[in-house]
């Protein structure tokens, strides 16, 4: 989704309209429902965006993205004002809020709403196992991941061992500094790395989606090394 977005973006800042209109309602509706699960709090201000109900007249203030791609122009006798610049700055709004929604996913379980009810489970594996058999793949390797992150950073802790300096560190950077400290071996690291490609697989829109084969084998990886990496 981000992707596509900041393709749209440059249609937009190209003033290609036609391009911009003729991708972007699907690219709203597919949106929403991310942001709906993953900033609920900015939904609200995600909408406004794209549709103002509550308006006398049309001006530069109240200019959303669905005045532009319907193409409305505003002229005599209302005041004249240049279109794509309120369009822009609205769609810029939209896709912030968008991805701001990546900075969530390591806190899937509180979320992701509609999906997932932290209450059923007895645990995050029980969680991704459910997400996977409903078909949320990403969702579900994406819980796998926490589970297998948090698990690491309790064993570098534990051990004391000091990852790289990074502000955010993830299963690869605790997996390297546990085998750097020879707690785990190259067997263990390679197999953690294995699981943290999928992960990322997950979490980032890419090329292609996670399958189901690699989705069971993160989540039953993450069960193992929180049983067995000690």
């Amino acid at each position: 989704m981000i992707a596509s977005g900041r393709q749209l973006l440059g249609w937009i800042n190209e003033k290609d309209q036609g391009r911009f209109a003729s991708g972007y309602q699907e690219w709203y509706t597919r949106s929403l429902s991310v942001v709906r699960q993953l900033t609920p709090d900015r939904l609200d201000d995600f909408q406004r965006q794209y549709r103002e109900d509550k308006r006398k007249d049309v001006n530069a203030g109240n200019y959303v993205l669905d005045d532009y791609v319907r193409g409305l122009t505003v002229g005599y006798p209302a005041r004249t004002f240049d279109t794509h610049g309120p369009a822009v700055s609205r769609f810029h709004v939209q896709l912030t809020i968008l991805a701001s929604g990546r900075s969530r996913l390591s806190d899937i379980l509180a979320n992701i709403r509609g999906l997932l009810r932290a209450d059923l489970f007895d645990s995050e594996i029980d969680a991704a196992r459910h997400l996977k058999q409903n078909g949320h793949l990403r969702a579900a390797g994406a819980v796998a991941g926490v589970v297998l992150e948090g698990h690491l950073r309790e064993l570098s802790q534990k051990h004391e061992v000091k990852a790289a300096r990074k502000k955010r560190l993830g299963i690869a950077d605790y997996n390297d500094a546990l085998k750097n400290a020879s707690i785990f071996d190259i067997p263990t690291w390679r197999g953690v790395q294995r699981l943290a490609d999928i992960r990322n697989l997950c979490d980032h829109k890419g090329d292609r989606e996670p399958t189901v084969n690699e989705v069971d084998e993160l989540i039953d990886g993450a069960e193992k090394a929180s049983k067995t990496l000690n």
